[in-house]
């Protein structure tokens, strides 16, 4: 499991609540890194960002006639 700096990690285990910020990155062989209550530990959730079609957004067009007027 790789471990990067800044990263938040907390324990599983609902009771304990543990909570940590990773200050220096690494490498753990095998499984996620453990608490010290011996719960495992997870990163925490965040969403992922979509970038992909990013430029094709353009801004909304000007309305060219205000809704409801009849020409």
């Amino acid at each position: 499991m790789v471990m990067k700096s800044g990263e938040r990690w907390h324990c599983v285990n609902p009771v304990c609540g543990c909570a940590v910020v990773v200050e220096a990155s690494g490498e753990i062989e095998g499984q996620n890194p453990r608490c010290t209550c011996g719960g495992a530990m997870k990163k925490d959730y965040s969403p992922p960002v979509l970038r992909y079609l990013d430029f094709l957004k353009f801004p909304e067009p000007a309305l060219a006639r205000r809704n409801g007027a009849k020409d």
